[in-house]
């Protein structure tokens, strides 16, 4: 059995919309507050794309850039993961689309549906492609328009999300975020916990559904908080016990941005400095799939990491899944 290889991180990029929604513009649509909004998850704005942009739009301009970051050509890539629940198309792929848009002819592809831990899974995926000898790198996205899928007329939870994108280049044997860990589980039984009920072959798009908003996103705001909090602790110990280190050799954790409350919560009792711990959400809200990269980004573009850092990665989402990872940066 040939040995596994090991994989780095080449370069990341992000992108959101211009479009800015705040609070205050929410409470204009539903019977909100400011006030009610941040003390409840600690979001101030989040972007929202606009009519003209799809998923692959946005996945290209955070594309763009993470591969110049790694100084690589699109003709160079030889996979494309594209972890979204908001795709161009249900047919074919966001990646395919996104291949065309960057002319990366020689390059693989598909799309993830895993919701919020959409991008760990595909960190999951072309990690082992890579470590194995598949392919010698991969471009992997997590981008939502999830403003297309928002009732807004649901106050607990149109205040939460957000749409944008955000990439990474794995290369193998590369120095720079060596993964030196990753997992990802899910428990099916908890599925209606947050879910699009219609639009799929059980229950197709008619008129009904339209009239009833079945198509859009509903959740259980309560279920989803005991079960975040729970499986971040649970996510962070197992990570850093089956690597043989403790929460005080955690350079940066970059959590799914999914509540203020459940990050705090969770890190409380794992007793990390919140200096170590990256939040971004009072500006973008809850991105799904997109909010790990993108925030990765923006730790990397502030100079945050120092080198030899250990760098946590944690999402929790429908299914209900999870995944973590952790890096030597």
């Amino acid at each position: 059995m040939n040995q596994l290889r090991t994989v780095g991180v080449a370069g990341t990029g992000h992108y959101v919309p211009e479009q800015v929604l705040s609070n205050h513009d929410l409470e204009g649509m539903v019977d909100t507050s400011d006030e009610w909004i941040f003390t409840r998850t600690g979001m101030r704005e989040r972007r929202i794309a606009g009519k003209d942009q799809a998923c692959s739009d946005l996945c290209y301009e955070a594309a763009r850039k993470a591969l110049q970051d790694a100084k690589m050509a699109p003709e160079d890539l030889q996979l494309i993961v594209v972890a979204t629940v908001t795709p161009d198309q249900l047919l074919p792929s966001t990646a395919a689309f996104l291949q065309e848009k960057l002319g990366a002819w020689n390059a693989g592809g598909w799309d993830i549906n895993n919701a919020c831990t959409g991008f760990l899974s595909a960190l999951s995926t072309a990690y082992g492609m890579i470590a194995s000898g598949s392919v010698d790198n991969a471009l992997i996205l997590g981008a939502e328009v999830l403003s297309r899928i928002i009732n807004y007329q649901d106050r607990a939870s149109c205040i939460l999300f957000g749409d944008g994108a955000g990439a990474m280049v794995l290369k193998a044997d590369h120095p720079r975020g060596q993964i030196i860990f990753n997992t990802t589980g899910m428990d099916g039984s908890q599925w209606d916990a947050i879910q699009r009920s219609a639009g799929g072959s059980r229950r197709p798009i008619d008129h009904e559904v339209l009239e009833t908003k079945e198509h859009l996103m509903t959740l259980k705001g309560n279920e989803v908080f005991r079960f975040a909090v729970a499986k971040f602790r649970s996510l962070v110990t197992e990570s850093l016990e089956a690597t043989g280190h403790t929460p005080r050799d955690i350079g940066m954790v970059v959590p799914h941005q999914v509540n203020i409350r459940i990050i705090d919560s969770a890190m409380k009792k794992l007793d990390i400095d919140p200096e170590r711990i990256y939040v971004n959400l009072d500006r973008y809200g809850n991105t799904s799939a997109a909010s790990i990269p993108i925030a990765f980004d923006e730790v990397r573009g502030k100079g945050l990491l120092n080198e030899g850092d250990l760098v946590s990665f944690v999402a929790f989402g429908a299914g209900l899944s999870w995944g973590s990872a952790l890096l030597r940066w």
